[in-house]
């Protein structure tokens, strides 16, 4: 029987040099296949009544990664989105393992051919521009918290962009003189510029301005309550906090299936009648 210091062995070095080194992936997809492996190798430990440092490359059958799939789905309630994320990290690892091990490439070619499940498409809820000033309007920016939040989600509705591109921010990716706009970070490391508003930009350099955030300052610009950079876990419970509040004054919130991504699909300001202005939806000293 193979070693368990077979499978110790190519973890360690699938990730800590060849998806960070060869691949070039980006820390949050290594934490995304670490997250995989991990529930991976705690359900083989389960299923098998073995510790998770006896496991060795036999274990991972593809009867077991099958198995796992479907744990997934039926006892963690993940979605089939979920499921072939976890799918295709553990792909990585056999394709990687077959170059690796060329002995094993028929056990590999077994794992990789279990395929992907085909998911129904929902569709994608949008905010509308009332909504949108339902939302901001709710927010007290009297509070320390509250103005966060109130600039975090005037950015988002601003850029459009990824919740991760948001806790990433920081003030030096921001440039609040003309011409005005913020350099994102987005997926596969991939740089962005997207314009800001001169309402955005004001909002965003008070904000600086009172909490005495230096402008070349590298750390993340949005914290929480403790001090410790905003997650994306943080924003969701932000956006959903404020669209369950403005539900009173906008029932039409009541009906929609709302998250970060949302923000990404609200109808643009340049679609609206020429009588809306962004001074109007963001009040710079409301």
């Amino acid at each position: 029987m193979t070693s368990s210091n077979e499978l110790a062995a190519a973890i360690r070095d699938f990730f800590a040099d060849h998806l960070p080194r060869l691949r070039g992936m980006s820390p949050h997809t290594l934490q995304s296949y670490r997250d995989s492996f991990k529930l991976f190798l705690r359900f083989l430990s389960m299923e098998m009544k073995r510790n998770v440092t006896v496991l060795n490359l036999d274990d991972l059958t593809p009867e077991h990664l099958i198995r796992f799939l479907q744990h997934l789905e039926d006892t963690r309630k993940n979605t089939t989105a979920t499921r072939n994320v976890r799918l295709a990290a553990i792909h990585s690892f056999f394709r990687y393992l077959a170059t690796r091990h060329p002995e094993r490439l028929e056990h590999c070619q077994q794992i990789l051919a279990i395929p992907f499940k085909r998911a129904r498409n929902r569709t994608v809820e949008y905010l509308e521009y009332d909504e949108i000033e339902a939302v901001l309007a709710i927010v007290d920016r009297k509070s320390s918290d509250g103005e966060r939040d109130y600039v975090l989600l005037v950015t988002m509705f601003n850029t459009g962009a990824r919740v991760q591109e948001i806790v990433d921010l920081r003030p030096c990716d921001l440039q609040l003189q003309r011409p005005f706009h913020v350099r994102l970070l987005g997926k596969g490391r991939k740089e962005r510029i997207c314009a800001l508003w001169p309402e955005t930009a004001q909002i965003v350099k008070a904000f600086l301005s009172e909490r005495q955030i230096p402008a070349d300052n590298l750390e993340p610009l949005f914290r929480n309550h403790c001090g410790r950079p905003l997650t994306r876990f943080g924003v969701r419970y932000i956006l959903a906090k404020y669209c369950c509040r403005a539900k009173t004054k906008k029932p039409t919130l009541t009906t929609k299936r709302l998250h970060p991504h949302s923000m990404r699909h609200y109808v643009p300001f340049r679609t609206m009648s020429s009588s809306c202005t962004t001074a109007q939806v963001f009040p710079v000293n409301a």
